[in-house]
């Protein structure tokens, strides 16, 4: 009966972890800014650790099935 939020909330984990790596990636590639008026290193170590966090979150509740 749980396993249909599970699989849900791991895909929408994994799914927003992944897109915002990559997208950190592109644009640390790029040398554009990660986020406006703020720190380059330090908006793209934030969104690096967020993105990280999002993919260990979406594979703990695939874990949980």
């Amino acid at each position: 009966m749980e396993t249909g939020p599970a699989i849900f909330a791991g895909a929408v984990f994994a799914l927003f972890g992944g897109g915002l790596l990559v997208w950190t990636a592109v644009r640390v590639g790029q040398r554009r800014p990660v986020a406006h008026s703020v720190s380059p290193v330090a908006s793209a170590t934030l969104a690096g650790l967020v993105s990280v966090i999002a993919l260990m979150l979406g594979t703990w509740c695939f874990s949980r099935l």
